[in-house]
């Protein structure tokens, strides 16, 4: 066998495909239907007017099917660049917007313009799995910030972290796995702090449009010089339900995007035509829709809430978009608990452990609960089905 790259061989398994393995090993409890909250994605297809528009497209634009702008479609990027600046209260220009083959490979990109091997990046704790994969694959060192109450990061623990390799900072609000809703005035206090040292700060908003606040949820680009500290991270996979089309977005200056177009062309070419075309129908057309379902969402996690004070020993450390965060009660380090979960009462949910630094033993304690694609009875079920776990406790 030929050998393999070291940096992409230290890092750990997709842990949703590890999830999937175990569905596959494990023989379910006769009469109870499979509740997966593992995973973060919409299990139902978009909208039907919206299915219509791809298929139109797909049959009656030939363009369509060629090779397109490797930064995107010029009519999506100036849709982004007008509802963000409204949404935002500030100026976001199309020239300063990029299309991505989905959020991941935004990130990937924008890590690439940045951080190489040797240098340090800074992920608060509990991390999006994801992130920390592609820095390892890079031979990037994640730096793990630890979270105070909430699960919300602070911008003066982070300072004591920054050395001379550091060269982001990565938020994501609303979190995944954590579900926290940063502050305005957190993001802001880590603009302030990514100016002063000379870093990027990059805000991965993929879930913006469930965060549960009415408003803009931070002042962020309402600052006239925001492109020269921030770097916004979007996904409409979510909103939308195209997670097959994979169509993301990059926010920042046009030098970082004249790197970012670098990669983008020798990774993919040009992000999806129909994932486009589809992206920019439901901005123009889908805004109450994504309302409603954003109700849908915020009744879920209420129903989230709700329900965790009758578990005996479980805590609840952070909800909401599409995550609960929790503390389980049990001696078991969370793998083993997870899978006994499964095995008991046929419900797959991921451990902490793949959301924290294997030197950070709070992940052993720790499940994350994707409840997007359960509604509230679902959830009354879930809750119901954990109570009559038989794990030892602590």
């Amino acid at each position: 066998m030929h050998p393999l790259n070291p940096a992409m061989a230290a890092t750990f398994a997709p842990p949703v495909m590890e999830a999937r393995r175990w569905l596959a090993e494990t023989t379910l409890p006769a009469g109870l239907g499979l509740i997966n909250v593992s995973q973060a994605a919409p299990v139902d297809p978009p909208p039907l007017p919206l299915r219509k528009a791809i298929a139109d497209a797909a049959l009656s634009n030939d363009a369509a099917h060629l090779y397109g702008p490797v930064l995107g479609l010029p009519d999506l990027r100036e849709e982004v660049a007008a509802q963000w600046s409204l949404a935002y209260g500030g100026q976001v220009a199309a020239a300063q917007v990029a299309i991505t083959q989905g959020c991941n490979q935004a990130f990937c990109a924008v890590m690439s313009t940045l951080a190489g091997a040797g240098d340090e990046v800074i992920l608060p704790t509990p991390w999006y799995f994801n992130h920390k994969m592609w820095l390892d694959m890079q031979g990037v060192r994640a730096v793990p910030l630890a979270t105070g109450p909430g699960l919300i990061p602070e911008a003066d623990r982070a300072a004591a972290l920054i050395t001379d390799r550091t060269r982001a900072i990565v938020l994501v609000s609303p979190n995944n796995p954590g579900g926290a809703e940063y502050p305005a005035e957190t993001l802001a206090a880590f603009r302030d702090l990514c100016r002063a040292r000379g870093l990027a700060l990059i805000v991965d908003e993929t879930y913006r449009d469930f965060d549960s606040r009415t408003g803009r949820p931070h002042d962020l680009f309402a600052d006239p010089d925001w492109d020269d500290v921030l770097i916004q991270l979007y996904s409409f996979s979510k909103a939308y339900r195209l997670t097959g089309h994979r169509v993301g977005a990059v926010v920042a200056n046009t030098a970082r995007l004249a790197e970012v177009e670098k990669f983008l062309d020798t990774v993919a070419i040009c992000p999806s035509q129909l994932g486009q075309i589809a992206a920019l129908w439901g901005m123009r057309h889908l805004g109450q829709w994504v309302a409603d379902e954003r109700q849908e969402i915020l009744s879920r996690r209420a129903a989230m809430v709700a329900g965790f004070p009758a578990l005996e020993g479980w805590r609840l450390l952070g909800c909401g978009a599409y995550f609960a965060y929790a503390e389980h009660p049990f001696a078991a380090p969370s793998p083993g608990v997870a899978r006994e979960i499964l095995r008991q009462q046929a419900v797959l949910m991921l451990p902490g452990t793949m959301f924290m630094p294997d030197t950070d033993p709070a992940g052993a304690r720790q499940m994350r609960i994707a409840f997007a694609n359960i509604d509230t009875d679902g959830i009354a079920t879930l809750f119901k089905r954990l109570s009559q776990l038989h794990i030892t406790l602590r």
